[in-house]
C-alpha cells in the first residue's frame, strides 16, 4: 500500500446492483479497493426496517440491566457450542482478558450425533440459551441475524465479482446449514474489570468469511490495515453497518483479501458501550480452497499473514472452533479437556 489510510471508506448496499440486476462498476471498484486496501468499510443502504438497529440496541441494553442472576442462568460454561452468556471479564483475547459481557448465539439446530474424533467442531452445532422471562431478546436478535445473513451473502456475492469470480463462486460452502455467529455486547468503563485495564477487546482478526457490526454511539473500535503502522477509529454512523472480511477469504485469496487486525477500546469509565456483532460464515465442513485471481490481482496477493502460534486453516470447523478454544478457556476445559490449552 503506498499511502497509508486514514478513513473508512462508506459504500452504499442499495446502490450495488443495477437496473438489469448486476452489479454496478462504480460499486465493485469501490468495493474491491475497501476489501484490498483496507479490508474494512462501512455500508448503508442495507435493508434495515426504519429504527430495526436501534431497537436492536436498546433491548440489548435492556437485557444486560437484569439482575446477575438471570444472566448467569444461560452461562456459556454449561454449552459445549459456547452460546449463551459470557461473565464480565472471562473472555481472553491474547490472554489477557476483555472488559466485556456477551450472550453468543447462532443458528437454532439440534447437536449432531456420533460426532468423529477428528472433526470436534462439529460439536459446535447446536442450542441457543435464551431468558426464558425477556423473549423480546430473542425475537430482536434473530430477526437481526436473518436480515444479516441476506446482507453477508449479498456482499459476498459482490466481492467474489470484485475479484474477477462468478457472482455464486461461495454459494456452496454456505449451502444448507451455514454456521453463521451473533454476539450481543456490553462492554464495561475502563477499571471495572481488574487487569482489562482499557482492552474492550484486544487485537485480532475475525475467523470467518464477511463481518457486519452494528455499534451505539460511543465508538472505540480501531483498525489496523496491513502495511501501515498507524490505527484508523471507525466512528459511529448512524445508519451503517462496519464491514470487515475474515480469515476465511485472506487464505483463499492468498492475501489479496486481508483479515484486518483490529480491536476496541473500552469506554471512559461509568460509560456504556453496546454493539451486535455477526459473523457470515459458511458450514462447519465446509474446506475453502484457493481462488484463481486474475493474473493483476494475483500479482497483488500479499500472501497469508500467518502467525505461528495462531495459524489460519482452510477448513472453517478447524479455525473457528480454535478460536472459541483461546477465547473462552473455562468453557473449552468443561467441554473440550483433550484440547483445551
Amino acid at each position: 500500500m503506498s499511502t497509508a489510510r486514514t478513513s473508512i471508506p462508506v459504500l452504499d448496499l442499495s446502490t450495488a446492483r443495477g437496473a438489469d440486476g448486476s452489479f454496478t462498476p462504480d460499486f465493485l471498484e469501490a468495493l474491491r479497493d475497501a476489501s484490498h486496501n483496507v479490508g474494512f468499510f462501512q455500508i448503508t443502504g442495507y435493508g434495515a426496517r426504519p429504527g430495526q438497529d436501534q431497537e436492536l440496541l436498546d433491548t440489548v441494553a435492556e437485557f444486560f440491566r437484569l439482575p446477575l442472576e438471570d444472566r448467569l442462568a444461560l452461562d456459556n460454561r454449561s454449552s459445549a457450542q459456547f452460546r449463551g452468556y459470557t461473565r464480565l471479564g472471562t473472555e481472553v483475547t491474547r490472554g489477557r482478558a476483555d472488559a466485556r459481557e456477551q450472550i453468543d448465539y447462532g443458528p437454532e439446530r439440534a447437536p449432531l450425533e456420533d460426532v468423529p474424533a477428528e472433526k470436534p467442531y462439529l460439536r459446535l452445532q447446536g442450542p441457543n440459551q435464551w431468558p426464558a422471562a425477556f423473549p423480546d431478546l430473542e425475537k430482536a436478535a434473530m430477526e437481526w441475524a436473518e436480515l444479516m445473513s441476506t446482507v453477508g451473502a449479498e456482499l459476498l456475492r459482490g466481492i467474489s465479482v470484485a475479484i474477477g469470480l462468478p457472482e455464486d463462486h461461495f454459494d456452496e460452502p454456505f449451502a444448507g446449514t451455514p454456521a453463521w455467529m451473533g454476539k450481543l455486547v456490553h462492554y464495561v468503563g475502563t477499571g471495572v474489570v481488574p487487569g482489562a485495564g482499557d482492552q474492550g477487546v484486544g487485537l485480532h482478526a475475525d475467523y470467518g468469511f464477511v463481518t457486519l457490526l452494528l455499534q451505539d454511539q460511543v465508538g472505540g473500535l480501531e483498525v489496523k490495515p496491513y502495511g501501515q503502522d498507524e490505527w484508523i477509529d471507525v466512528p459511529p454512523t448512524p445508519g451503517a453497518l462496519v464491514v470487515n472480511l475474515g480469515e476465511m477469504l485472506e487464505v483463499a485469496t492468498d492475501g489479496y483479501l486481508m483479515a484486518t487486525i483490529h480491536r476496541v477500546i473500552a469506554p471512559p469509565a461509568g460509560v456504556d458501550r453496546y454493539s451486535v456483532p455477526f459473523f457470515w460464515s459458511p458450514r462447519l465442513d465446509a474446506v475453502i480452497d484457493k481462488v484463481e485471481l486474475p493474473a493483476e490481482l494475483a500479482a497483488a496477493a500479499r500472501g497469508v499473514s500467518d502467525d505461528p502460534d495462531n495459524p489460519m486453516l482452510a477448513s472453517y470447523g478447524q479455525n473457528v472452533l480454535k478460536g472459541w478454544l483461546r477465547a473462552h478457556p473455562e468453557t473449552a476445559r468443561i467441554h473440550y479437556p483433550d484440547l483445551a490449552g
